[in-house]
């Protein structure tokens, strides 16, 4: 087995560096933020590099889609590989391809660097509430093959609904989830497809809950 002694050594003091991938790119069709991949790399690639560590995303052969290897390749030689990431493309194009190439990109680099985007856990929420996380409001952070036909733009703006709906459901109930869910659906003219990303995104107690609503109260489906 080869050695990762140095690497591993530079990697753990480059991490105390690492920043949060700020939420600087703006979705085009919403208000919303969402950290984009020259983000996740401004968080990191500094203090990788000042601690003697060059990063490298290697693409694999990938039959539908693409696979990412995130790479830190230290001075010695020493190389710590974060292992292979695999998204499917949403098209047979080069948007599809470039699409899924820029997410697996993304995913890839904060899985390996063990970063977050900018108030991903619900800091945002706590801060503007005062209260303290809420269980099991998040949203699964690993690449979900049901988003994968969908823009980046809007896996960034479901991943926040989806945020909202989950503290929403802590705090009020079903009931108030399925109308927030109701009320956005019909603003925002959303399409069976972002629904159901929605729901992918949801925790497994709110989207049993919101399963067990009577049918007229519940639009949202498996």
């Amino acid at each position: 087995m080869d050695s990762i002694t140095k690497v591993a050594a530079a990697f753990v003091k480059a991490q105390t560096a690492f920043g949060p991938a700020l939420k600087s790119a703006t979705n085009p069709h919403f208000k919303s933020k969402y950290a984009d991949l020259a983000a996740c790399v401004e968080a990191v690639v500094d203090a990788l590099n000042a601690n003697g560590i060059a990063l490298m995303q290697r693409n694999h052969p990938q039959d539908g889609g693409v696979c990412i290897e995130t790479l830190l390749i230290h001075e010695s030689g020493e190389i710590l590989s974060a292992g292979m990431l695999t998204v499917p493309a949403s098209k047979n194009d080069a948007q599809g391809y470039g699409s899924a190439l820029t997410y697996a990109r993304r995913y890839s680099l904060m899985a390996a660097c063990g970063i977050a985007p900018e108030d991903d856990d619900g800091n945002a929420a706590r801060k503007a509430t005062g209260a303290s996380p809420t269980k099991g409001a998040g949203v699964i952070s690993a690449p979900a093959v049901i988003l994968s036909g969908l823009s980046e733009d809007w896996k960034a703006w479901l991943g926040d609904f989806a945020r909202d709906v989950g503290n929403t459901f802590e705090s009020g109930g079903a009931v108030a989830a399925q109308t927030l869910i109701d009320d956005v659906t019909k603003a925002e003219q959303l399409e069976d497809a972002h629904i159901t990303g929605l729901y992918a995104l949801l925790g497994s107690k709110c989207r049993s809950a919101l399963k067990a609503l009577p049918r007229a109260a519940n639009q949202v489906t498996a």
